[in-house]
């Protein structure tokens, strides 16, 4: 499995696809967050807090993580490699688990320097920033990211279309982010509306941006992701 995280890692960056996704991320971050004037620019806002920043991170992760997932099954399947795998001495959930990691890794690599914008926002505010707030956030944003890379993955191998793969985990992963907010609307009683709002990534994700980090919030998100990573092994078994 470690060595397939290292071959998948090594082809992120030995052709363009790694640094196009963390150049795009952060390209669309800094200037939404310090030049394009709005309600996402930190000078604008005239608060010490990067709630643009993890208010745009889930849209930009709803394309820049299917880009990332949507060639590692359908290209196998596409070149018939994946047959290759699979007289290795190696399982499939090993396979998939490898794939799914290296994806992670490349998410948080697009992550990290967004501390960058942490530590400016610190020492230019003067009475500092909430903490709490901005790390709750940082570890729901990376959690729903994992959300989004299993998704993709799962996408990838029902498919050997990268483009239709690419659609598909799009539209999954807004299903999964901001559809049942959508469906609980429909509804006027509270209990259904909460209820129908926690199976969706943004009831959990606006929960852990409050600074808390709650053992249900950490438990959704990884049933979710264990449920797609499952998912993906019962499509490559059949």
């Amino acid at each position: 499995m470690i060595v397939l995280l290292k071959k998948e890692l090594r082809s992120f960056f030995s052709s363009a696809t790694g640094y196009i996704v963390i150049g795009v991320f952060l390209l669309f971050t800094g200037l939404f967050l310090w030049v394009f004037p709005g309600e996402y620019n930190i000078l604008d806002t005239g608060y010490a807090q990067l709630n643009g920043l993890f208010s745009l991170a889930p849209w930009l992760f709803l394309f820049l993580v299917p880009a990332v997932t949507m060639r590692m099954f359908a290209e196998e399947n596409r070149n018939g490699t994946i047959e290759l795998l699979y007289t290795k001495p190696i399982r499939s959930i090993h396979i998939i688990l490898g794939k799914y990691l290296a994806a992670v890794l490349l998410v948080l690599l697009s992550l990290i320097p967004t501390l960058i914008y942490f530590a400016t926002v610190y020492y230019l505010a003067e009475q500092g920033i909430d903490a709490g707030a901005f790390w709750g956030s940082f570890i729901g944003l990376f959690f729903l990211a994992s959300i989004y890379v299993a998704i993709g993955i799962f996408c990838s191998a029902i498919s050997s279309n990268q483009i239709v793969s690419f659609i598909i985990a799009v539209l999954m992963c807004f299903v999964a982010y901001s559809g049942f907010d959508l469906i609980a609307e429909l509804f006027t009683s509270g209990k259904v509306i909460t209820a129908i709002s926690n199976l969706g990534i943004n009831a959990h994700y606006e929960s852990m941006s409050r600074g808390v980090v709650d053992s249900r919030d950490v438990v959704y998100f990884f049933t979710v992701s264990v449920l797609f990573i499952f998912g993906t092994k019962l499509v490559i078994r059949r």
